[in-house]
């Protein structure tokens, strides 16, 4: 997943993504994109095989990843395939696929996500959030046993 700073004036363009996000079942990890370490090896592990990147609506994410990276991301589910091919019409999203998978509610920031994700530090608030959101598309890739 990324974040990216929000836009809130008409015709402003983001400069995004700003923040990506990954996560395993033991850890997550948040890459702060305008370091470049984190932008190289957040583009060396996208355009790794063998590693999947699962997630939900990586349609705009891969398009802005490429322009900023320079990289196709290798090896990407959308998830949101998955919930279609197996009869759920309208996209789920993170949450709607943690509600149908687990029964649980996933409540998320709305602070932190509409926060400044371009700032060189982050709050722990955005890193919580940031960190949970791919943690938990990670356990819904999980729960699907793909």
């Amino acid at each position: 997943d990324t974040e990216s700073k929000p836009t809130f004036r008409v015709g402003e363009l983001s400069d995004g993504p700003h923040v990506l996000q990954l996560s395993t079942g033991e850890r997550a990890w948040v890459f702060q994109l305008h370091d470049p370490e984190c932008r190289a090896v957040a583009a060396d592990l996208l355009a790794r095989q063998g590693i999947a990147k699962a997630g939900f609506g990586l349609g705009d994410d891969r398009k802005r990843i490429m322009h900023k990276l320079g990289v196709d991301i290798v090896d990407m589910l959308e998830l949101n395939t998955v919930f279609r091919e197996r009869g759920y019409r309208k996209d789920m999203g993170v949450k709607g696929a943690v509600a149908v998978m687990f029964g649980k509610r996933f409540i998320k920031s709305k602070k932190a996500a509409t926060s400044n994700w371009a700032n060189k530090a982050l709050s722990e608030a955005q890193l919580v959030y940031a960190a949970n959101d791919a943690y938990a598309a990670f356990r819904v890739w999980q729960a699907l046993k793909l």
